[in-house]
């Protein structure tokens, strides 16, 4: 088999016991790199210096070291994490020439384990989209058919691991931009609980929303990732002080009486999913009532009303945490012939005008208008409210069930162009996947079925707060049952 096609406890373990060289793994990954990703455009900037921190790897095992359990595992991340020494702009023109003096936490934990970093990859601007066409370099390629997008906001993410331009890829999730994706290009995606995974260094978008998590060929490679990305973090103090379990080691694909739920209020309209999805719904459940689950009916009534509950709170928080980009101390500035007479008013409209593309505008706009005087409480506050009904009802669910299995999305993925010129469409594509954050719950995306044209479609599986094993043992489940197991994206390329 080639290297790249190897998954992540394959190449640590080869390159461990030293059949293999990190350096061997990363030249591999380098060269696939170099030879498709001008098709799919899912890498904004390459690590350079990737083939000598391969060979450090490899000197170190030579001298008797030991290494982590991601042992020269070539990762792509998302544009939005710190990088020490990476330019990191998550983007947008605004932070064009942002180069952190520090790495994230995750990233600090990812490299502590031994994983290598290949490059940023592309993403939504600001994390703001669900098809990855507002970044400022470009849209991403769905590497299954390049007419059509790869989900976003972590589209470069969910791109490069189904074309296999990485062995594992960081996201981030703030409304479902790991787990949409990830269905798009037919990977697993893991939204891990609020606070199970360090904050620090990710750049906010939505702060009481945002979480990062893996996105694999397989669950156990996702298991694994998330095992290392886990913990308490004093830099974030969001993060919840729990154990990690040993997701990796734990996974099991017995799921003989797992109570399954099947939400009520996201199959009630059957109408509004496309046939090839609903299809493949329908086949999840029976897998798992195959498998042993008791597959049972459960209902959150107000996840109808997450799609503007969702925008609200996010948009709002994300008003705020952008404000922080003026052109002053870093970042884009906009060029005057002469700063006499400029007010400090006009260098913020101009600075901030080049530097924001127009989905990060729109947001803005949005938030600070639900922010502003005389109308917080009637829309901000309103929605925090409904936001907290929507958990208690979640917490209600999960008393009859151990997870929630629904779609990802209405639809396979669709054409690029399709949607970016209505955001109301575009938002509502994320009806099944935003009260997961709302709710502060884990959530992820296997893949399990292929649509009449030929492209991946994932089911979607939630669980209690702190339950990832319970989802990722389901998930593992039915990547068993699953018809795109053993089948890549880079096979159509």
């Amino acid at each position: 088999m080639e290297i790249t096609n190897l998954s992540i406890s394959e190449i640590a373990s080869q390159v461990q016991q030293k059949k293999m060289s990190a350096h061997e793994v990363a030249s591999a990954f380098v060269g696939r790199i170099e030879k498709y990703d001008s098709k799919i455009n899912s890498y904004v900037l390459r690590n350079e210096e990737i083939l000598n921190e391969a060979r450090g790897l490899d000197q170190r095992l030579a001298k008797g070291e030991k290494l982590g359990p991601l042992a020269g595992v070539p990762l792509g991340i998302k544009d939005i994490f710190c990088t020490r020494g990476l330019r990191t702009t998550a983007c947008s023109r605004i932070l064009g020439n942002f180069v952190p003096p520090y790495d994230s936490t995750v990233i600090a934990k990812l490299k502590n384990a031994g994983a290598l970093i290949l490059g940023k990859l592309n993403m939504d601007e600001f994390a703001m989209g669900s098809s990855n066409e507002t970044s400022a370099f470009g849209p991403v390629k769905n590497p299954w058919k390049l007419s059509h997008v790869p989900g976003g906001s972590s589209g470069g993410s969910a791109a490069a691991q189904a074309a296999r331009l990485c062995a594992g890829a960081l996201g981030t999730d703030t409304g479902g931009s790991i787990r949409q994706p990830a269905s798009f290009c037919g990977v697993v995606g893991v939204k891990p609980t609020y606070g199970r995974c360090s904050r620090y260094g990710m750049i906010a978008y939505a702060s009481s929303l945002d979480q990062a998590g893996p996105m694999t060929t397989t669950v156990e490679d996702a298991a694994l990732m998330l095992e290392v990305m886990s913990g308490a973090d004093s830099l974030d103090q969001t993060t919840a002080q729990v154990a990690v379990p040993t997701f990796f080691q734990s996974l099991t694909e017995n799921v003989k009486s797992l109570r399954v739920g099947v939400l009520k209020e996201f199959m009630a309209d059957e109408g509004g999913l496309h046939p090839d999805t609903q299809k493949t719904i329908l086949a999840a459940v029976e897998a798992l009532r195959k498998a042993g689950a008791i597959i049972t009916e459960v209902s959150v009534p107000l996840a109808a009303m997450s799609v503007p509950i969702y925008y609200l709170v996010a948009s709002s928080e994300a008003s705020s945490n952008l404000s922080r980009y003026d052109g002053v101390k870093y970042g884009h500035r906009a060029q005057f012939t002469s700063l006499a007479g400029l007010s400090l008013d006009d260098f913020y409209k101009r600075t901030r005008g080049e530097g924001f593309g127009p989905e990060v505008k729109r947001r803005i706009m949005l938030g600070t208008f639900c922010l502003s005087s005389g109308y917080y409480d009637a829309y901000y506050i309103k929605a925090s409210q409904i936001r907290r009904l929507i958990r208690e009802q979640y917490l209600q669910a999960f008393r009859d069930c151990d997870v929630i299995l629904s779609p990802v999305s209405t639809s396979p993925a669709f054409a690029e162009g399709a949607r970016i010129e209505d955001p109301l469409a575009m938002y509502l594509n994320d009806v099944f996947t935003v009260s997961t954050n709302l709710a502060g719950l884990p959530g992820m995306s296997v893949p399990f079925g292929l649509s009449s044209e030929g492209l991946p479609i994932g089911v979607q599986l939630q669980a209690a707060h702190f339950e990832e094993q319970k989802m990722l043992n389901a998930g593992f489940a039915l990547q068993q049952a699953s018809t795109l197991k053993g089948q890549l994206a880079n096979d159509y390329l």
